[in-house]
């Protein structure tokens, strides 16, 4: 008997549960509810095997002889195809869904290596959850990935990249922990532009900046926590994070933690007359927390929030007469303007914690906290310069 659509299509349920053969072992099975699966009989080490291919109409007549010829090739090699079947279907139903892989990712990368995971989790739950939440994290193709970028795209180049970024890192982690054999971000391009920010802060707009924030509207802690980032050239996320116990006032001396650095490595940065100062004021506003620049939101038990800065620098640029200026271009102008004082940039780099390759990087083990110390005062007395207005230096928040 041959197998033919039509055929198939017109075998109607019985009282019970029947089967029809081709005389080459494929057979269809028919339920008592009309349910037609397509089934084969073989032996297998000298015992007689009875398996299950698939469902019609989903696995369609040339399909299902397809099946059974890739099964007759597995068993002329010593494979049982229905033990194989029935591994891969195990496989199948405990395989991780892309919500069950988002938590283990956050749980087992993100949180204990980033210090901004929140903002992984916010995104995930936001865009890839509801997207992808119950499909199978194997089953997403780089087709999947693109056209949710896509839908991200249209809240900006910014967040569609970031987006590539986080689901990028996810993937890449469940091949590290074979979850999966390869990540579907594989070629994938950023959907968005790729403009790097190159804002630097002129002498006169760093004097404007400086002044601007002592009337700034916003709290004065979020004042000093930029002023300070500017005098040191370290990351936001980094100056809001500061704890006093990082602070060693008699070696003039911040530890950065390697759990707090972006690099993940433990950070020292000498701090100048001028930070000093700044962590002066800061102890003061700080009262009893343990953190330098507090949140003003909960009495003291965490740090300002990430965005706490740039929120509050946005609203005041106007009044300073300034556009254009996010926090990390503080860091970048405090690195700019030192190496147009002649530090070299090789100590810039070090002060900036930068991430060395090669065999030298290896190898070279000095501290540079010496060459640091000096750049560092050496740009804090450029700033002093700046600010100084008739003899008067206005250094105070």
């Amino acid at each position: 008997m041959k197998f033919t659509d039509r055929f198939v299509l017109n075998l109607k349920p019985q009282t019970d549960r029947y089967e029809m053969w081709d005389g080459s072992g494929l057979g269809v099975r028919v339920s008592v509810k009309g349910r037609k699966s397509w089934v084969m009989v073989y032996r297998f080490q000298g015992k007689p095997r009875y398996s299950t291919l698939g469902v019609y109409p989903e696995m369609s007549v040339a399909q299902a002889h397809e099946a059974h010829r890739k099964a007759l090739a597995e068993l002329a090699q010593g494979i049982d195809p229905g033990a194989k079947v029935v591994q891969e279907r195990k496989e199948e139903r405990h395989a991780p869904t892309v919500a069950a892989l988002v938590a283990e990712y956050l749980e087992r990368w993100a949180k204990p290596r980033k210090r901004t995971w929140r903002k992984d989790e916010l995104l995930l739950k936001n865009h890839v959850i509801p997207a992808w939440g119950t499909r199978k994290a194997r089953d997403i193709t780089r087709r999947d990935i693109i056209a949710l970028l896509d839908t991200v795209l249209e809240r900006g180049p910014i967040a569609a990249n970031h987006t590539l970024a986080v689901i990028r890192k996810m993937f890449n982690f469940a091949v590290d922990r074979a979850i999966l054999e390869v990540s579907p971000c594989v070629r994938v391009k950023a959907p968005g532009p790729l403009n790097q920010r190159e804002r630097v802060l002129s002498d006169e707009e760093i004097k404007a900046l400086w002044n601007g924030l002592d009337t700034a509207a916003m709290a004065p802690g979020t004042r000093l926590a930029l002023k300070l980032q500017l005098a040191t050239a370290q990351r936001k996320g980094e100056v809001i994070q500061i704890r006093w116990p990082d602070i060693d006032w008699s070696a003039a001396l911040w530890t950065i933690p390697g759990g707090v650095a972006k690099n993940g490595k433990l950070h020292t940065v000498p701090l100048s007359p001028l930070a000093i100062d700044l962590l002066k004021q800061a102890k003061t506003l700080a009262a009893d927390s343990t953190w330098a620049f507090p949140s003003p939101r909960n009495g003291g038990a965490a740090p300002l929030g990430d965005t706490a800065p740039d929120h509050a620098l946005k609203t005041a640029l106007p009044a300073m007469g300034l556009a254009d200026v996010v926090p990390h271009d503080l860091r970048r102008t405090a690195a700019s303007h030192m190496t147009a004082l002649g530090i070299p940039r090789l100590v810039v780099s070090k002060i900036l914690n930068h991430v060395e390759r090669g065999v030298t990087a290896v190898y070279d083990r000095h501290s540079y906290d010496p060459e640091k110390r000096e750049a560092l005062e050496k740009w804090a007395r450029k700033l002093r310069s700046l600010l100084a207005a008739d003899n008067v230096i206005r250094l105070r928040a």
